[in-house]
Order: structure tokens, then C-alpha cells, then sequence
């Protein structure tokens, strides 16, 4: 899992000319948790078969050319490790930002669950 490997396929889709702003995400595990409690690490897991619905939807977003979805899942993740990327290629701003944003709500929501470990 890579943001370099995401540019990488965003710049090679063949719609590519009709992108106007890409949007990245890096989701990265937290020392502390909302509440403030402390967290030594995390582990994630994912129902692909959401998560690839929750895709195709955003993707059917008017403007949106492409949206990729990366999670390091089912292992122990530490603080500071890289949990999530989300890349989202799209033609004007407003349909890129609300796009990265409702499919980072979406995938939280509705395609995974964590396991924090506490101190």
C-alpha cells in the first residue's frame, strides 16, 4: 500500500485528461483515542463486499473518474502506522471534496470495524 502506487493508477486511467483535482487520504493510527484515552495500536477488518459497493457508488458520482480504496487490515497496526488511503480524481473541486468525504464517512461507517489495544 502506497500514495505513490494510488498517483501512479490515477494518472494511467485512460479519463485521466478529464481530472481536475485529486484528493488523498492517509488515515493513521492515533496515540490517543477521541476521549483521550492512550492507544498503544489497532487492527481492522473489512467487509470487502461493502466496502467494493460503497466504491462503485461514489464512483457513479457525477464528475468522478476514479476512486481507490487501500486498508492494511487484519494485522496490529502501532501508532503512526498507516491505516487507510483514499484517492478520489475528479473534474472540479466540490464534486471531488464531498465525494472523498462521504466515501471516507462510508467506509468508516459501513465497511469496517477496529480493535484498539490501550495501555
Amino acid at each position: 500500500m502506497s500514495i505513490d502506487t494510488m498517483i501512479r493508477q490515477i494518472k494511467s486511467h485512460p479519463d485521466y485528461p478529464k481530472v481536475g483535482m485529486v484528493l488523498y487520504h492517509n488515515g493513521v493510527v492515533r496515540q490517543t483515542t477521541r476521549e483521550g484515552a492512550e492507544v498503544t495500536g489497532l487492527s481492522v477488518k473489512v467487509n470487502h463486499d461493502k466496502l467494493n459497493e460503497i466504491i462503485a457508488e461514489q464512483k457513479a458520482k457525477p464528475g468522478i473518474v476514479e476512486v481507490l480504496v487501500e486498508i492494511h487490515e487484519n494485522m496490529p497496526l502501532n501508532v503512526g502506522d498507516d491505516v487507510m488511503y483514499i484517492a478520489v480524481a475528479g473534474d472540479i473541486r466540490e464534486n471531488v471534496i464531498e465525494t472523498l468525504s462521504q466515501t471516507l464517512n462510508r467506509v468508516k461507517s459501513e465497511a469496517t470495524s477496529k480493535e484498539q489495544f490501550m495501555k
